[in-house]
């Protein structure tokens, strides 16, 4: 019923400190794509799909967060899970990948992932579909453009290569989501979409994107002047911290 992909990336922030971002990106030919497959967090990106068990997503990234390994926190997740031969389920964390089709997900079904990213899908025109994905995504990653952009970038690819080939559903929906270890003054609206019920998925899903982006640059021009004076104000607190430091070393 669905494609998706997973991805981690490291980037250096404005103050020049590294940091780890992870995304998570999927549509279908059903609605609603976004409440039931895409799971991300600081700590890493799960996809859950085919007949769909949301804890498999929802306690993967719990466990992640806990601080097991992708692969440890997926597979135990998969051997509990009486229903694993008919799931799918990938995703990303610090360190590695996972990917897991079971065989009685419904074809054309399968996975690929890269040294950084997963790609999977289940009743599919064909494999030329994920390719598609991941292609897209390598041949832009750590570009330029945000994370949630890029990804929108290969669901589209995927669609292009034909997707999902349920065509009489009408009805589809498509999702994404981007976390960070980046503390940020002013969040990206851009960072957690979805479109829940419409014929153009991906395309809504972008047109989304573009309002968020949009929005989120009025509103640091709108209030530039308001965060300039909290730096200020922050600054002179951290310096006024430094000499009382300092006259207590004085002494």
């Amino acid at each position: 019923m669905t494609f998706s992909i997973c991805v981690r990336e490291e980037y250096t922030d404005e103050q020049g400190d590294r940091q780890t971002r992870f995304g998570v990106a999927v549509t279908t030919r059903l609605p609603g794509v976004g409440t039931l497959c895409p799971f991300a967090s600081e700590n890493g990106a799960v996809a859950t799909q085919s007949l769909v068990n949301v804890e498999l997503g929802s306690k993967g990234i719990e466990y992640i967060d806990d601080g097991l390994a992708v692969e440890d926190a997926l597979q135990s997740l998969l051997n509990a899970d009486d229903g694993a031969e008919q799931r799918q389920l990938h995703g990303v964390d610090a360190d590695g990948t996972f990917t897991f089709s079971g065989e009685e997900c419904n074809g054309w079904y399968g996975h690929t992932s890269g040294e950084n990213y997963t790609v999977a899908g289940n009743l599919l025109t064909g494999e030329a579909v994920i390719d598609a994905v991941a292609s897209a995504y390598e041949s832009d990653a750590f570009g330029d453009a945000p994370l949630a952009e890029r990804l929108i970038d290969a669901l589209e690819a995927g669609h292009a290569e034909g997707g999902d080939k349920r065509e009489h559903l009408p009805v589809q929906s498509a999702a994404l989501k981007v976390e960070t270890t980046e503390e940020r003054e002013v969040g990206t609206y851009y960072d957690d979409l979805r479109v829940d019920a419409s014929e153009t998925p991906v395309g809504d899903l972008r047109e989304t994107f573009e309002e968020a982006r949009r929005g989120r640059e009025i509103l640091m021009e709108e209030y530039a002047d308001e965060l300039e004076e909290e730096d200020i104000d922050a600054g002179e607190d951290g310096a006024e911290g430094n000499a009382s430091g300092d006259d207590a070393a004085a002494e």
